[in-house]
């Protein structure tokens, strides 16, 4: 039987440094050609530029154990080579120019099939694997960790049960739910009536068979969520002992505009935080920040230009609700001097209009920062919304939770059908990587947003394009 050997493309190590560890008991090659392009990315700033020198200091590390080009044994029972091409001629389409590094990398697996080894080639360039097929190589992508849309964790399900079970305080049905279904801390549960969805319960799963009924949040502003899921997030964003946040679902669907109307709400009404930082990454559609007129706080305004108008929505319909109760509540012309009203009025307007976003900025309520520069921070008695998150890497959303300190909570959004980064995709964004990571945690929370409330025209377009 000949052996086999697994054959990793650059951009499985760029992906994984620790791919070469994921093989036990296997063979396991790296063409000397993947070195050359490591060696190209280490000089990055980039996530990129951070796994090319974590996989070349692990090789640099291995050398101590023997030769590379021979084979060093790793500590799970495998194998690890440095492939070199094959000396003996091998045949390669002439279209294949040998001056592409994929087409190299293709030419060394062909080489080692001809000395009779059962090769499979592990990438994540769907081109390369579509060439190799050609070829006649076995190709498959790097699987480890992968998740799927259908089975990624979404933070809630939902059952149907008879109507009257949602009268009693705690169904009994609940307690069939959490023996015959794996629940998880902070799932969250829908009853629906058996014949009418719109009687429902929502409860929370605390563990140890216990749940929490979730109501409709009483904010005392002219605003409130639109479906059940908003339900759900409004529960965990104004839970003060979840600490991680994250709200998934396409666009239009409200996660910034909650996280931002949960933010605004507990740091002026409640004195629950002291400001909020919101952030997000810098990833365009068309020429990146550096091309923007302005200092960076000119080109952070642009940048932030969706923040402005959900806040600029929260103020307008907020201050819009309150004007109409001052009017309730004006002194009537007949209960003293015109003076006195007037000055009961401007009373009023003082103290409970909501400042529009630059002025809460000014006040040192709200900050607007670049990701680029909260490395190496600690953030403390702050919320923090880190927006459009599926366009970060696992490895930047894990350095920006590590910056969450002493009182704060930090809330992801983001919706990962829709990622711009040419090198992130639905299974290894780092809003979803750190969603499957965390679940299961007493201080996480999550929940993936369906409906689009934004406008008819944005749920359309979400169901027919």
């Amino acid at each position: 039987m000949p052996e086999r050997i697994y054959v990793l493309d650059t951009n499985v190590l760029l992906h994984d440094p620790e791919s070469i560890f994921s093989f036990k008991g296997a063979l396991v090659g790296i063409p000397v050609f993947v070195l050359e392009e490591l060696d190209r990315f280490k000089s990055e700033s980039t996530d990129r530029g951070y796994n090319s020198r974590k996989i070349i200091r692990y090789l640099d590390e291995m050398r101590a154990r023997g030769s590379l080009r021979d084979g060093v044994e790793l500590d799970n029972g495998g194998t690890l080579r440095v492939l070199f091409a094959p000396d003996r001629k091998v045949t390669i389409p002439p279209a294949l120019s040998l001056n592409v590094v994929d087409n190299l990398i293709l030419l060394t697996i062909l080489g080692l099939k001809q000395l009779g080894y059962e090769v499979q080639f592990i990438s994540k360039d769907l081109n390369a694997r579509v060439k190799a097929d050609v070829l006649g190589i076995s190709a498959q992508d790097y699987l480890k960790g992968y998740i799927t849309p259908e089975t990624f964790y979404k933070g809630w399900t939902h059952f149907s049960v008879p109507s009257i079970s949602l009268k009693k305080e705690i169904p009994v049905e609940l307690q069939e739910i959490v023996e015959h279904h794996h629940l998880i801390v902070n799932e969250f549960i829908l009853l629906e009536s058996n014949n009418n969805p719109f009687n429902y319960r929502i409860f929370r799963y605390l563990g140890n068979k216990e749940f929490k009924p979730v109501m409709m949040p009483n904010l005392g502003w002219p605003l409130e969520p639109r479906n059940v899921q908003q339900i759900m997030a409004l529960d965990l964003l104004f839970d003060e002992r979840i600490q991680l946040v994250t709200l998934l679902g396409p666009a239009g669907t409200g996660k910034t505009f909650l996280a931002l109307l949960a933010g605004i709400y507990q740091i002026l009404q409640q004195d629950q935080y002291e400001k909020m930082l919101v952030s997000r990454p810098v990833v365009p559609l068309g020429p990146d920040i550096g091309y923007l007129p302005g200092t960076i706080q000119e080109k952070l305004h642009s940048w932030m230009q969706p923040i402005y108008d959900n806040m600029d929505f929260i103020v307008h319909t907020v201050n819009r609700g309150r004007q109409e109760e001052m009017y309730e509540h004006e002194v009537p012309v007949y209960a003293g001097k015109r003076s006195e009203r007037h000055k009961q009025k401007k009373k009023f307007e003082r103290h409970e209009k909501l400042a529009p976003l630059d002025q809460l900025i000014k006040d040192g309520k709200i900050s607007l920062e670049a990701i680029t520069y909260m490395r190496g921070r600690s953030i403390p008695y702050q919320i923090i919304l880190i927006d459009e998150a599926q366009n970060l890497t696992p490895h930047e959303v894990k350095t920006l939770i590590s910056r969450v300190g002493q009182g704060s909570k930090i809330i992801l959004a983001g919706d990962p059908y829709q990622i711009d980064s040419p090198y992130l995709d639905f299974s290894s964004n780092g809003v979803v990587v750190a969603t499957n990571k965390f679940k299961g945690q007493s201080l996480f929370g999550t929940v993936f947003l369906h409906s689009s409330e934004r406008s008819l025209l944005s749920r359309l377009v979400s169901e027919i394009w």
